[in-house]
């Protein structure tokens, strides 16, 4: 660290805060009209973050072009919000996906999604505040893990406390446009150094490889595996309150979907900067942390005061979207949760907030101390995880609300979102499928729900 790179980070930083604290106080109200660019920030702010871009380059140094899929599922995610589920969610008139449930399977089936969908949202705010670390490691070498977390974890609270998800769509859109200087900038200097396109190729070809892992390959961790980690994302995407939320708070539909269209286009390029990175890395410090693979390139190769700016721009967009989750939880908490055993806070939208915040810090919190250990040594692995737990709960019993109402009883659909997360739990951890868990979970889900269908044909369902 020198003073121009120290200059370069204190500088992102602060523009970007002073950015959230500033839309925070300007935007509270009319805060259910937002524009086209306000929803593809908030989703865009939330989706590209540590998975994105640190995660993106560790999975790279390890198996290459498979590690594309985080960004290039929530660009198809982004995708099929915009063309299928824009308008459902919008002319569902509920404020969570949740409730969405709730409304139509009883009150005890959204209470049950509400808390396994945050279980699956809070993985994800493990990976983040992970990734967190990678930047922080690298700037401040001699910090614990403990601090590194509790720093982390500050700056997610400050994000939530002073912009809100208003603040996160305005500097959502600042973010991205600093993560593609950034990561596609990295991509280029990767280039530069390897000669072309051709050199990088060679250079690849020419990595130590006993495992025989091939990095050119996007599905290089077995098919299964890998599609089913986009999948993850795509279900993952659908069924998260935070990017459900951008949709249904924008000011029309038309907007609504054209926000999304626009993060769908601009999530993909980001993943190739990264895989450019961990590739190059792979080839040229072969003992490094994978994790650190993104920071210890911008910290070597780019000049001091651009390497401040970038640390500083992968730091945000850390926080950013660890904040945004956890504002979602702390939406659906306080929306489907609280709201069942009290109506104090109905009257009172600032102690609502009050409320809110305290629960985001509670959360952030409980996430620094599930983050130590043998847990940090793999970010992607928790996001893909969190993305499947969330599908699992949410997917299917939320498309035969929107699009099968009335038609299946209750219990089957309080079946689902019970036995289909725990399914996917048991075997993510075990590993002992050849694809991803999340198969198990949807078409155990799929054949709880059919089932439900049939019988409710057969009898009224207000019989049960």
């Amino acid at each position: 660290m020198n003073i121009w790179m120290i200059a370069g980070l204190v500088l992102t930083i602060a523009m970007i805060l002073g950015l959230s604290i500033y839309s925070g106080k300007s935007f509270k109200a009319g805060a259910n009209k937002n524009g086209s660019a306000i929803t593809a920030g908030i989703i865009m702010g939330t989706l590209v973050g540590g998975s994105s871009t640190v995660g993106t380059a560790q999975l790279a140094y390890n198996y290459g072009m498979s590690a594309w899929w985080f960004t290039l599922g929530g660009g198809i995610a982004c995708l099929v919000l915009a063309l299928v589920y824009v308008k459902p969610f919008r002319n569902s008139h509920c404020a969570t996906l949740v409730q969405m449930i709730g409304h139509e399977y009883g009150s005890a089936a959204g209470l049950s999604a509400s808390i396994l969908n945050s279980v699956g949202t809070f993985i994800n705010i493990i990976s983040q505040l992970i990734a967190a670390t990678a930047v922080i490691t690298v700037l401040f070498p001699n910090l614990s893990m403990v601090v590194e977390l509790l720093i982390a974890a500050a700056f997610m609270v400050l994000y939530v406390v002073f912009g809100g998800a208003k603040g996160a769509g305005m500097v959502g859109v600042l973010k991205l446009v600093l993560l593609y200087f950034a990561m596609i900038g990295c991509g280029i200097i990767v280039l530069m150094l390897t000669g072309g396109v051709g050199g990088f190729v060679d250079m690849v070809k020419g990595i130590d490889n006993p495992e025989g892992v091939h990095f050119f390959s996007l599905v290089a961790r077995g098919a299964g595996k890998d599609i089913g980690a986009c999948l993850s994302l795509i279900f993952g995407v659908l069924t998260t309150q935070t990017y459900a939320q951008a949709v249904i708070s924008c000011k029309s539909d038309a907007c609504a979907r054209k926000g999304a269209i626009i993060s769908a286009f601009l999530i993909p390029p980001i993943g190739i900067g990264g895989i450019l990175v961990g590739l190059y890395m792979r080839a040229t410090h072969p003992g490094i942390i994978a994790k650190t693979a993104l920071t210890s390139f911008v910290m070597e190769q780019m000049p001091p005061v651009l390497a401040g700016i970038v640390m500083g721009t992968l730091f945000v967009a850390v926080v950013g979207t660890g904040a945004g989750l956890a504002l979602g939880i702390s939406f659906i908490v306080n929306k489907d949760i609280i709201k069942k055993f009290t109506h104090k806070l109905d009257d009172n939208p600032r102690m609502e907030a009050v409320v809110g915040k305290i629960i985001t810090a509670a959360v952030l919190l409980l996430g620094c101390c599930l983050s130590t250990g043998s847990l940090g040594d793999t970010i992607l692995q928790f996001a893909f995880m969190s993305m499947g737990l969330r599908g699992a709960v949410v997917l299917v019993p939320m498309c035969c609300a929107l699009w099968l109402p009335g038609k299946i009883p209750h219990k089957f659909a309080m079946c689902s979102i019970i036995v289909a997360p725990v399914l996917v739990l048991i075997f993510g951890v075990l590993n002992v499928l050849p694809f991803d868990s999340l198969f198990i979970g949807i078409a155990v889900s799929v054949v709880i729900m059919a089932v439900g269908y049939a019988v409710g044909r057969r009898r009224p369902l207000a019989a049960n």
